[in-house]
């Protein structure tokens, strides 16, 4: 039995001055008063938050997720445990499919490995079913349409162990790609997409819930001879059905487009992403990843021509301070957004609050957000 104390403990509805009690890898209790235990921690003037959640990011540390190795995949998921990330789901940009899925198959083989000291979901794939058009920072050569024997053959292998895929909805022929990983339960995410409306409404009805990294590589409302058409910025706004995921570190969206996303779509549908890159805690400032020439510069990755942003630098941490302090939420709120919400999208039903019959994951942070110790399934592990 563990008992964790605090005045600081954070639940959705704000904070609790109490104790949490843990057994066997789980929250038994979550009271005012003291808990009898073997263990006992008083984190008291220090945040007590669920473990926090990443469902996009490409590696850290130095450690990509994708060319790199086993080992690389376990030391970007425990660099990323350090600043808070109890659940990740490795992300795997655009390559020559080969490489994608030795990407899967290390992310598959890491899950299992003992060195690994959080939970990995499972693969994240950013493509390569992309839109030319709104590629970004993915390597326009890899991007193709939706090709059956490659994605069949990927699924009926590593089934397991692919978590969500991000597509552009446009080039899916009556949402048959959709349908086919959503009814193996994949998440399907609808991003990099130059998709209108009608693409967006049909990719729902096929099992689509979630828009990769809203804002950015996201298509807007088009017009034809003065007929408007809506793009996937506002098919997410319109429709209930769709959560969204932001990247707030600070770089990638300023406060009050973000006050206006949440305040559109509500804290219940927006999930916050580090979309972090393999550089993420390292001193490098230029380079190539994937066919892409970088620079880093103003804390955040640009394309080496500075004509947009190639991916964020940040660490889950980080998108805690910038959502508290530039755009004004409280701790909770902002907590929720990288636990609860996030374990929904990915139908985690035991991960995202401290409530009873949770795991107990859990994040102690600082006054000024840092992170100082972190629990997993009851065991402290930082």
């Amino acid at each position: 039995m563990v008992s964790v104390k605090s005045d600081k403990i954070v639940t959705p509805t704000g904070l609790l001055d109490g104790y949490l009690g843990i057994d066997n890898g789980k929250i038994v209790s979550l009271s005012a008063s003291p808990v009898e235990a073997d263990t006992a921690y008083d984190f008291t003037g220090k945040y007590v938050c669920p473990g926090f959640i990443d469902i996009h990011t490409h590696g850290a540390g130095g450690h990509p997720f994708i060319n790199g190795t086993v080992e690389d995949v376990i030391e970007g998921c425990n660099f990323h445990l350090q600043h808070g990330t109890t659940t990740i789901v490795p992300t795997v940009s655009a390559g020559p499919f080969a490489n994608m899925k030795k990407a899967v198959d290390n992310i598959h083989k890491a899950r299992s490995d003992k060195r690994a000291q959080g939970n990995i979901l499972g693969a994240h794939l950013e493509g390569p079913y992309l839109s030319a058009k709104q590629c970004g920072a993915q390597c326009p050569t890899f991007i193709t349409p939706p090709i059956p024997e490659d994605y069949q053959s990927l699924l009926e292998e590593y089934g397991s162990s692919v978590a969500r895929w991000t597509y552009a909805p446009e080039n899916d022929e009556g949402g048959k790609f959709c349908k086919y990983i959503t009814e193996r339960g994949v998440v399907a995410s609808a991003g990099h997409s130059d998709a209108k409306g009608e693409d967006v409404k049909v990719a729902v009805e096929n099992g689509c819930s979630l828009i990769t990294h809203l804002y950015s590589c996201t298509s807007t409302v088009t017009r034809d001879h003065g007929l408007r058409s809506l793009g996937v910025i506002e098919s997410a706004f319109l429709m209930d059905e769709l959560y969204v995921e932001i990247i707030t570190d600070g770089k990638h969206l300023p406060p009050d487009l973000i006050k206006m996303i949440v305040k559109v779509k509500g804290q219940d549908k927006v999930a916050l992403i580090t979309d972090s890159l393999e550089i993420a805690g390292t001193d490098v400032t230029e380079g190539e990843m994937s066919g892409t020439l970088f620079i880093v510069e103003d804390g955040v990755c640009k394309l080496r021509d500075r004509s947009a942003f190639a991916g964020s630098v940040a660490t889950a941490d980080r998108l805690i301070e910038v959502m508290v302090r530039e755009c004004g939420y409280s701790v909770s709120e902002a907590v929720k957004m990288l636990t609860e919400i996030p374990a929904k999208i990915m139908r985690l039903e035991s991960k995202g609050r401290l409530a009873e019959g949770f795991d107990a994951d859990l994040v102690v942070m600082n006054g000024d957000f840092a992170v100082e110790s972190v629990f997993v399934g009851g065991k402290k592990v930082k």
